[in-house]
This record gives structure tokens, C-alpha cells and sequence, in this order.
């Protein structure tokens, strides 16, 4: 069987996949380790909602005002003395959306 990643390009900014650096344990170990870190992944976010609303709210911000300086501005932001009341409420607000679904 062919390696599927002979027939797809290598991702963005990356050098050529080297087909040979990994036997096929290695290889398979490594693609279980990406599985299990995925999952893991998820799982942390579904338990943390702040995680995904810290970062849509910072996205939000910066589409709509558009900063020159994006440094400054997420210092500013994620420095805000009022950040974490935001966030819980805004936890909150989507708990309590899920309860009336």
C-alpha cells in the first residue's frame, strides 16, 4: 500500500515529507500519539467554553476596530482588569442558552 502522503503535498511553509525518517511502527505510534492529542484536545475544550470565547471575543475585537499595532492591542485586551467578569458572563449567558435547547 502506498503512503497516502506520497500523493499530498507537504503543508504550507513546510519541507518535502521525508518517507523514510519513520518505520512503519514509528509511523503508526505517531499517528495513534495525533489521535490521542486530538481527543484530548476536544475533550479539554468542551470542559473549558471560556477557552473558545477568550479567543472569538479577541478575533471579534480585532476585525472590528482593526488595530495598527495587533501587539499592543492584545496586550490591552487580555490585560483588561474586566476581562474575566466578561467571560464568565458571557459562560454563563451560553450555559444558560444550552438549558432552555
Amino acid at each position: 500500500m502506498a503512503d497516502p502522503r506520497s500523493r499530498v503535498p507537504p503543508p504550507y511553509g513546510t519541507e518535502a515529507y521525508d518517507l523514510g525518517a519513520l518505520n512503519d511502527d514509528q509511523q503508526q505510534r505517531l499517528y495513534q500519539f495525533k489521535i490521542n492529542t486530538r481527543i484530548a484536545n476536544e475533550y479539554y475544550l468542551r470542559n473549558h467554553p471560556e477557552v473558545e470565547l477568550l479567543l472569538g471575543e479577541f478575533m471579534r475585537s480585532v476585525l472590528l476596530e482593526r488595530p495598527d499595532n495587533i501587539r499592543e492591542f492584545a496586550s490591552t485586551y487580555y490585560t483588561d482588569a474586566r476581562l474575566p467578569e466578561k467571560i464568565q458572563m458571557m459562560v454563563k449567558e451560553r450555559a444558560r442558552e444550552m438549558d432552555q435547547c
